[in-house]
């Protein structure tokens, strides 16, 4: 990046000399040839063109490497969410079972009648979202009926969860969507549980592969 920008400069300095060369009434006084030159204006809308080609190659691969490099640890998550259930499915893609699919589950609302001592009302789950400490973390969400709102302001988090797209944001956290679309739509909590790396894989294994597949019902 540093040497396309001395070479843009380089150019522009060097261009603009010719010009204030050929523009001189002693060196050239009838200006027609530069005025109406078809090749000079050629040279002029191919060249800057060429030069923004040049800087645009490396920022792309400085803009992938970026991601492929910060993401090495990742762990994704899909929140694919239902507007008619009171629950939002989450996927973990970086966790594999023993038979090579991945973790699913669903995290729904705990109502009023079968809440324990000291839950809070309205925002808790059957299972909540486990997460690595000191990890990066990147989100995926899409939805499969309506706009959702996948939001933690004490993280600094909200992501809009559209159907047919894919956004992507980047951690014991509560709050609820945002989007009034249905019946309980306005009480669909969330709860982010972050933990050491090294509890992490064990605590979402035990705790949510032998029910996956009654939750996936």
């Amino acid at each position: 990046m540093y040497f396309s920008s001395l070479f843009l400069f380089w150019f522009s300095y060097h261009g603009s000399l010719v010009v204030l060369h050929h523009i001189s009434t002693k060196k050239n006084p009838i200006p027609q040839r530069i005025v109406h030159g078809t090749t000079i204006e050629i040279h002029r809308n191919i060249f800057p063109s060429i030069i923004l080609m040049l800087i645009d190659i490396p920022s792309f691969a400085l803009s992938s490497h970026y991601y492929k490099s910060y993401w090495t640890s990742i762990v994704s998550e899909c929140a694919s969410s239902r507007g008619w259930a009171s629950t939002l499915p989450y996927e973990y893609w970086d966790y594999k079972s023993s038979i090579g699919q991945s973790l699913t589950f669903g995290s729904y609302t705990i109502q009023e009648d079968d809440q324990e001592l000291g839950q809070s009302h309205l925002l808790e789950v059957d299972n909540r979202v486990v997460l690595p400490a000191k990890s990066p973390i990147c989100f995926i969400v899409t939805s499969d009926d309506v706009s959702h709102s996948w939001v933690v302001p004490s993280l600094g988090i909200k992501c809009n969860v559209i159907p047919s797209h894919l956004n992507q944001t980047s951690i014991m956290e509560y709050d609820q969507c945002s989007e009034i679309r249905g019946n309980n739509h306005e009480f669909i909590p969330i709860i982010v549980e972050v933990l050491p790396m090294k509890d992490n894989g064990y605590r979402v294994f035990s705790q949510y592969i032998p029910q996956s597949p009654n939750k996936q019902q």
